[in-house]
């Protein structure tokens, strides 16, 4: 489904004074539906208003997403004084993690504000200023929790078939999630929860698009101009109330289990990008990326394209990741969708922004949570191997949980 574009055609980026650029971009953000937000350590877009919208669905969702843009984009009369990634017209993407249903979502905002490398930026379609007179954000006051579609218990069973299936050598690895329901006494304020998020992760990227609110630390890719970088993530740890840090962290490099299973993560990574990369540097050895509530072993992918190869074209042909869905990547799939019998929606589907220069930037999106009115549905998952244990990662998804539970709860 496309809404077409309402307001006029012109569209105008300027630059805004060093003393008039907001401290804060979430606080921009009017107390209206749509919000919209791609910010990490401060920097980054935030929006609102909506000038177009598109859902495409399925199996050609990419495609689809890449030709309605291009087509209205086109049309546009672009005056750009600024000309840095994310400036000009920009679209916030959101797309499913499966093909069938496979719904997704484009929403082209009227008003962008963006801030990168010191340089504060407002865009705005039409032909004049949209001001909005901050407003508070609210608290959901009271949250009662209840099962999703899959519930703790069915989870476990899951990732016991799913181990069963692994050593009989059906797949090497899957990654399962499963749902919890929040349901609040007032509507639920995205800005609320945004805040809490980045308050809590700066170091991750702070989203929201259409009611997907979240905080990822995975950046699934990066294009601008022909540079590309992916941080891809799988392995986790967390703290047990005795570990240091830096106990935490060597025993994740040390555990066989973790270091499997980032291994597939990687490796399918490089396996989807080299058909379109001229260079391609893949790190030897994983790192440790160390958040509020867990640790990771990381591993940075950087890249070069040819000027032609997209964004949306390249993120279509490695989603998804040995990371988040795993490998092989078909076999992968099938078993998600058997096993866990839900419909993930969006969770764990690419999200972020595109710029018509053809820039942009797509996480994955984890910890996360839909929202809707007074509820939220929120999401977590765990890589399956053969040497998984079904409590183990029923605890594991508990801390995943975490980062949207407190910033719903005002921790």
């Amino acid at each position: 489904m496309a809404i077409p574009a309402t307001a006029p055609r012109p569209v105008t980026t300027r630059r805004l004074p060093q003393d008039a650029g907001p401290s804060g971009l979430l606080d921009l953000l009017p107390d209206e539906p749509g919000v919209l937000s791609w910010l990490r350590h401060g920097e980054g877009l935030v929006g609102w208003g909506e000038v177009a919208r598109f859902e495409p669905t399925g199996a050609r969702r990419f495609s689809d997403a890449e030709n309605w843009w291009t087509e209205l984009t086109a049309d546009l009369d672009v005056h750009d004084e600024v000309v840095l990634p994310g400036t000009g017209p920009v679209a916030f993407v959101s797309l499913a993690f499966a093909d069938q249903p496979g719904h997704s979502v484009l929403v082209v905002p009227r008003v962008v504000v963006g801030r990168r490398a010191g340089v504060t930026w407002i865009t705005e379609f039409g032909d004049g200023p949209v001001t909005r007179v901050p407003q508070a954000r609210r608290s959901p006051g009271e949250l009662r929790y209840s099962s999703g579609q899959l519930g703790i218990t069915g989870y476990r069973s899951a990732v016991a078939e799913a181990v069963r299936r692994i050593r009989a050598g059906e797949l090497h690895k899957v990654v399962l999630a499963h749902d919890l329901i929040a349901t609040a006494d007032r509507p639920i304020d995205p800005r609320f929860v945004l805040h809490g998020l980045a308050a809590r992760y700066p170091s991750c990227w702070v989203y929201a698009v259409d009611g997907l609110v979240g905080a990822t630390p995975e950046l699934l890719l990066r294009r601008r101009g022909g540079d590309i970088f992916a941080r891809l993530l799988a392995g986790t740890v967390w703290p047990d109330g005795e570990s240091d840090p830096d106990r935490l962290a060597n025993a994740l490099l040390s555990s066989p289990k973790n270091r499997v299973e980032h291994r597939y993560g990687i490796e399918s990574l490089a396996e989807s990008l080299r058909p379109y990369c001229a260079e391609l540097a893949v790190p030897d050895e994983p790192s440790v990326l160390r958040l509020h509530n867990v640790a990771h072993l990381a591993s940075d992918v950087h890249g070069r394209v040819g000027e032609h190869t997209s964004l949306l074209r390249l993120t279509e042909a490695i989603h998804p990741t040995g990371a988040v869905g795993g490998w092989p990547r078909d076999a992968a799939v099938r078993a998600i969708a058997e096993l866990e019998g839900m419909d993930r929606g969006r969770y764990a589907g690419p999200v972020g922004w595109i710029d018509a220069a053809g820039d942009g930037e797509f996480g994955v999106a984890l910890r996360c949570a839909l929202l809707r009115g007074h509820s939220a549905r929120l999401f977590a998952g765990c890589g399956i191997v053969a040497g998984s244990d079904p409590q183990t990662e029923a605890t594991e998804a508990a801390a995943k949980f975490v980062p949207v539970r407190d910033a719903l709860e005002g921790a």
